[in-house]
């Protein structure tokens, strides 16, 4: 694949987030009175803008979908991004992207603050040219679309000579509005079927399997 500009998603892309997004979402709902013990319930709150989850799964007005990712922040930004891991052969892909002499851009829904200490703890920050994310309120940029637009202006990429790697329709979606070329992978959070629907270009299962996509 002749491309120079490698967008990744963090969360299902990079790292596996299901620990601390689902304790994260847990407290948040206790202050609601909401108990909630079904963690793969809360899979669904992995990819998309927070506000919005806690709005459609459980029917919280816009304000109180603020203020229950508020909530979410106060704990995640203490635990929960550190009950995080890499996934196996993430640094080795990344390490190799960078020989070829591509540039490596993270593009997050994900706050912008969160993402950088993320990737400084899993020592992966080296390997980033640009870390871009979502503002901390995620009210003027949340939703993928806009922090993908954000990412191409601030590294000044050209769609063309660009991919998208995500695991989540959004990303996908995302990618193919602003005309990058675009990477599902199977070992994140979404399945065949939603990247497939997306109109995603490839589909990796594996880790493995996308560093022999991209670098072939």
């Amino acid at each position: 694949m002749n491309m120079k500009n490698f967008f990744f998603d963090l969360d299902g892309t990079l790292t596996d987030p299901g620990l601390g997004i689902t304790n994260s979402v847990m407290y948040s709902l206790k202050s609601y009175g909401i108990c909630e013990t079904n963690r793969e319930k809360l899979y669904t709150f992995i990819g998309p803008p927070l506000v919005e989850s806690f709005m459609e799964h459980y029917g919280f007005t816009r304000e109180e979908g603020y203020e229950a990712t508020r909530r979410f922040q106060e704990y995640f930004s203490q635990k929960g991004l550190f009950e995080n891991t890499v996934y196996q052969g993430i640094p080795q892909l990344l390490s190799q992207l960078k020989e070829t002499g591509g540039r490596i851009i993270l593009a997050t829904s994900k706050p912008e603050e969160f993402s950088l200490r993320i990737l400084e703890h899993f020592d992966l920050l080296q390997y980033f040219d640009f870390v871009c994310g979502a503002t901390m309120d995620e009210k003027t940029r949340s939703k993928k679309e806009d922090v993908l637009s954000y990412a191409l202006k601030t590294s000044l990429s050209d769609p063309k000579e660009s991919v998208m790697i995500g695991d989540r329709k959004f990303d996908i979606l995302a990618g193919k509005r602003f005309g990058l070329s675009t990477v599902g992978v199977l070992y994140g959070y979404g399945d065949r079927e939603e990247l497939k629907k997306a109109g995603a270009d490839e589909i990796c299962e594996s880790v493995e399997e996308l560093k022999e996509y991209l670098l072939k």
